[in-house]
């Protein structure tokens, strides 16, 4: 196989997310079982009908993040630029004895700068546009992320955002290996959203998938008889995604695992007779990755937590493996739907899935809504030889992608 095709593998992982501030916080959470679902206290939920979500407790911009950043910048720069220190400590990677023309950024985000776009409109209407920041032009940009981490590392190859929501995660890192195909040896990759304010509440409302039920332990159950949508979050996750020839040459002695196959779709209109592309996706990575579905040992499933929406996942992954042919997981009930963040975050717990031999399980399920004919690992985390594993994720608008990691 040509060096250039050669799959790249991912050395460093970085996370800021409601199970954890670290990749060891995040597994042992996501193994225990641990939500970090709470009563949102970022401001006052009480005149809204959601008042839960996965908050990152405990994270100081200022301990990771020049000050002169943290005021320009949004929380969800901030969360993104401490993840991917966090990464490239975890990866041994020194940018700066790199080719900065030979590093590169891409990033995943939903929302952008919301908080603090928030924070400049009240200015403007409480106010006058003389009170409006001249960091609003940018803070709120989907790309802001990753032009702080470029300036930061001084990564001058190229650059770029996804905006799949959810899918856009796996985009990202789909992107990642398309740059060190074409000549870049490192690249930052992933993503963080953090949509936990007024303004980014009342948006999410819109889509009139979000949990209304109080009971936290029971708002987000995908797949489940009593799915009703799903909770909001806040965090993700960055990798460090190298050439495997790069990672060699720099002595990298981390290898996480191996990004070998990847693809995406986009559905049909809705009320097209046209069936959905989700399947027609994992099919098209397997083959992107020389598998076939036998050769996966575990999925990490989008779990959308509305019915409709389930059931249309679990039939398309029962189609490509077969009923009950292979364990599924969806980790994220423990820290609500991340959006730009929650699929690198998936990566991140796929890849620890990996290396550990386990496939962590699904919390809260108590009965299988009809239909949904899948082997989803429930009650606790089960052993097994996981050697390939399959991530999905699709976002609003009918975004879907489809990851595949080896080991």
């Amino acid at each position: 196989m040509p060096a250039k095709h050669r799959p790249p593998v991912i050395t460093g992982l970085g996370v800021t997310a409601p199970t954890g501030l670290d990749v060891g916080a995040h597994w042992a959470a996501v193994l225990d079982g641990k939500s970090g679902i709470e009563r949102i206290t970022r401001f006052d939920p009480t005149p809204y009908p959601v008042r839960h979500a996965g908050q990152v407790d405990g994270f100081s911009a200022a301990e990771s993040v020049p000050s002169r950043v943290v005021s320009e910048t949004d929380h969800w720069t901030h969360l993104a630029l401490a993840a991917a220190k966090a990464a490239l400590a975890d990866a041994g990677a020194d940018a700066t004895a790199l080719p900065e023309y030979e590093m590169a950024v891409v990033t995943a985000s939903s929302s952008g700068g919301t908080e603090f776009g928030q924070h400049e409109m009240e200015a403007l209407y409480q106010h006058a546009p003389s009170w409006v920041g001249a960091y609003q032009s940018i803070a709120w940009f989907y790309a802001a992320t990753t032009g702080q981490l470029s300036i930061r590392h001084k990564m001058r190859g190229p650059c770029g955002v996804l905006c799949g929501e959810q899918a856009g995660g796996l985009d990202a890192i789909g992107q990642a290996r398309r740059l060190t195909r074409r000549g870049a040896r490192l690249v930052l990759t992933g993503g963080t959203d953090a949509s936990l304010c007024p303004y980014g509440l009342s948006a999410q409302l819109t889509t009139g998938r979000l949990s209304t039920v109080t009971d936290p332990a029971r708002a987000y159950l995908p797949f489940d008889r009593s799915a009703a949508g799903y909770l909001p979050g806040e965090g993700g996750a960055i990798l460090v995604l190298e050439s495997e020839a790069g990672a060699t040459e720099r002595g990298a002695r981390k290898r996480y695992g191996t990004v070998l196959g990847y693809a995406a779709g986009f559905d049909p209109a809705p009320g097209s007779d046209r069936p959905p592309t989700l399947r027609r996706t994992m099919e098209t990575a397997l083959a992107d990755a020389g598998l076939a579905p036998g050769d996966i040992d575990a999925v990490f499933a989008d779990g959308a937590g509305t019915p409709t929406e389930d059931l249309a996942e679990a039939r398309a992954i029962s189609a490509v493996f077969g009923p009950r042919a292979v364990p599924v997981t969806v980790p994220k009930v423990l820290t609500g739907r991340l959006y730009g963040g929650g699929a690198p975050l998936d990566v991140v717990s796929a890849l620890l899935a990996l290396r550990d031999g386990v496939v962590p399980h699904t919390v809260g399920i108590e009965q299988l809504a009809p239909g949904c004919d899948i082997d989803l690992v429930t009650g606790e985390p089960r052993p097994a030889p996981l050697r390939r594993v399959l991530v999905l994720a699709r976002g609003h608008g009918g975004f879907n992608s489809a990851l595949v990691l080896g080991r």
